[in-house]
């Protein structure tokens, strides 16, 4: 992918070569079979997002374009046609992952069957089946009254051929929605000695069509799946009569109206049917269209049906225990003598729970303020703020109602926490607030003082057991200072204090690492010792990129684990030589944001909510916070170096050949998130 007569490389493209190193993980023989089939919807899900978000913008920026306005310094068009080829190569590498993976479950007595597979016995159980679970969930709308705003996106649907036999009455068409979601995609049919079967529900309305439509005289039946993706992406009305909770509410509505970016059509669907559809739904050309085979939303191949084959999955892990919190003894009082580091999902997210348990009983604490981004479904950390407001404690949480496909869930927990009294501070229009914090404060000795929690991950037990996240649990009053002030910064309506201790966006963030990158110019220019390592999800932001590469010319050596989106290109002779990319997926999804800083000697360590992007340092509420216990940086530390020697899940990024393995052929096999592990259980 890397273009050395380039600095920097397309954002979107390198994010397509992030999910290209997602599908490598389904290809990859190393991984347990039903894990791979799950990487096929991690895969599918991410370029469903990515459709929604990123190739809507890109479309009105085009828009913005056919319109004669400038669209800064960017070519949605060329941008779009690469989008469009890579993608193409994508969905054929992908057709063929899933062809090798049926066969390979096959093998394993696993048997994914369509309606035209079906033995006698398994065709009258699919039957019952469907009239006493799937017919009530059908509502099937005739072609010539489909608009737009009738389907749903992210759904599949069938387009439907009906005729009588001979001709006897005129064809017609018409639309179901596949209902997958109030009913699994997966349907288990009896098991036989030949193995297990598995018929989508798709086919499982191919297979009873005929139960809907035989009474209206039809008796031949052809069915198309097709999909198509809406564009995400909210405007936000900024009328200040209304409530913030009022305007996301509306909004939401808003975008079940966006405009298609995407649809993906069953290339078998006869080309009449296929202009009716396109014209009923207002696809043009100029919109993505896909031909593709008759199983689309491979989303849903997250969710693969547990058939009781543990050796074709990941063996469990089961969360460490952390050495320093003992259980049966008090979590504050254990902060209020050293400070304490949890890494998920290796160590379990309950010590979290746990906090704020006891926060919630303990006489002496006084009040729990909390910011809130994404929550699990059934939020323990939401009952356990409603049972600290129960228990008199004063409570107050920052929700972000603008957290993307998760406002709906959002306004629903404001809702309920408000029912409950606890104070919800209503949202900033034009930031989203994207720091984790906790904090806590207590009575003791007549004085207030202040617990604090400072993640890079969400407050929610549910992504914990997959996302790999630093959480920092402290006492010391030079952060929990900040920490509360940042609190009273969403309470102020937006009069920013000054903070000591604590890195916040959008105030100087970006500036702050810029000095410190500087500070390691200063020192390699000296002909000291200067390096820096740098974990993050995405870096795409332009000035910290340029200063990247200053680095690297005078010398720093600049290490850079970078999970997802990097526009920074390693290994270009006098401008990038001594920088690294790597990028590592494996069963973990790496969320953490560390970053480390020779600084001469006297290392500097710090964790982050935010990426180094133009939205988190400029257009958030982003937090950074310095590690200052030499025991726990020692574990950030060995923890990154294992990752670097990764020989096993690591890319190289943006190398000539994209999604490069690093260092595949060298022995010892380093796989970081076992090591990381066995590490931290050793310790």
């Amino acid at each position: 992918m890397a273009n050395v007569d380039k600095k920097f490389v397309n954002r979107e493209l390198s994010w397509l070569e992030f999910n290209g190193r997602v599908l490598q993980e389904a290809a990859d023989e190393n991984t347990p079979l039903i894990e791979r089939v799950k990487f096929l919807g991690i895969f599918s899900n991410n370029l469903d997002e990515f459709f929604r978000v990123r190739v809507a913008t890109l479309n009105r920026l085009l828009d913005y374009e056919r319109r004669g306005i400038e669209n800064m310094n960017s070519n949605p068009r060329r941008t779009l046609k690469e989008i469009n080829r890579i993608d193409a190569l994508q969905q054929k590498e992908f057709a063929r992952i899933f062809r090798k993976l049926v066969r390979e479950l096959a093998h394993e007595g696993i048997h994914i069957v369509n309606e035209k597979e079906l033995s006698e016995e398994h065709g009258a159980f699919v039957r019952r089946f469907f009239n006493d679970h799937v017919r009530s969930q059908l509502f099937p709308i005739m072609l010539s009254n489909l608009k737009s705003a009738s389907l749903v996106d992210k759904s599949i649907y069938l387009a439907i051929r009906l005729s009588g036999k001979n001709n006897a009455i005129n064809e017609q068409f018409a639309v179901i929605r596949v209902p997958a979601g109030p009913l699994s995609r997966f349907v288990l049919l009896p098991s036989t000695e030949g193995g297990k079967y598995i018929i989508l529900l798709d086919d499982v309305i191919r297979y009873c069509l005929d139960d809907i439509f035989s009474i209206f005289g039809y008796h031949e039946f052809s069915a198309y799946t097709f999909k198509f993706t809406r564009d995400a992406e909210l405007d936000i009305d900024n009328d200040v009569s209304k409530s913030f909770l009022e305007i996301m509410t509306e909004s939401l509505k808003q975008r079940k109206l966006g405009a298609p970016v995407r649809f993906i059509y069953d290339k078998n669907m006869p080309s009449k049917l296929l202009g009716m559809i396109k014209q009923k739904l207002d696809i043009s050309e100029s919109d993505t269209l896909s031909k593709s085979g008759r199983y689309h939303n491979f989303k849903d191949f997250m969710s693969f049906p547990d058939i009781g084959r543990t050796d074709l999955l990941y063996a469990p892990v089961a969360p460490l225990e952390h050495r320093r919190i003992p259980r049966k003894e008090s979590i504050l009082g254990i902060i209020r003598e050293r400070d304490i580091m949890l890494h998920y999902p290796y160590q379990s997210f309950r010590y979290i729970i746990d906090l704020l348990r006891e926060a919630s009983i303990d006489p002496q604490v006084r009040s729990i303020k909390m910011t809130l981004y994404r929550v699990a479904r059934d939020s323990n950390v939401i009952n356990a703020l409603i049972n600290a407001a129960r228990n008199g404690k004063s409570v107050t949480v920052f929700m972000e109602l603008q957290a993307r496909f998760d406002e709906e869930a959002n306004i629903y927990w404001a809702g309920k926490m408000q029912e409950e009294g606890i104070k919800l501070i209503q949202g900033i229009p034009g930031f989203k607030v994207h720091c984790k914090l906790l904090l806590i404060r207590r009575k003791e000795s007549d004085k207030n003082v202040y617990y604090a929690n400072v993640g890079t991950g969400n407050f929610n037990e549910q992504t914990a057991r997959v996302y790999a996240d630093d959480s920092l649990l402290t006492s010391d009053p030079r952060i929990t200072a900040d920490v509360n002030s940042v609190f009273h910064l969403f309470e102020s309506k937006y009069n920013p204090p000054k903070f000591h201790s604590l890195i916040v966006a959008p105030f100087h963030m970006r500036n702050f690492f810029i000095r410190l990158i500087n500070n390691e110019i200063k020192h390699a220019e000296a002909g000291r010792e200067a390096w820096c390592i740098i974990k993050l999800n995405n870096l795409v932001d332009d000035k910290i990129v340029k200063k990247l590469y200053q680095a690297s010319q005078a010398g720093v050596k600049v290490r850079i684990i970078c999970r997802g989106t990097c526009t920074m290109i390693p290994g270009i002779k006098g401008m990038s030589d001594n920088v690294e990319v790597i990028s590592i997926v494996d069963r973990f999804l790496e969320h953490s944001r560390v970053l480390v800083f020779n600084n001469g000697g006297d290392e500097k360590y710090y964790i982050s909510s935010a990426d180094w992007m133009v939205r988190n340092l400029d257009n958030r509420i982003e937090v950074a916070c310095p590690v200052n216990d030499k025991g726990i940086q020692q574990e950030l530390k060995t923890m990154l170096l294992i990752q670097l020697k990764d020989n096993t899940k690591a890319r190289i990024v943006n190398h000539e050949q994209a999604n490069f393995y690093k260092d595949r052929e060298k022995l010892p096999k380093i796989r970081s998130q076992v090591e990381i592990y066995n590490y931290l259980k050793g310790i």
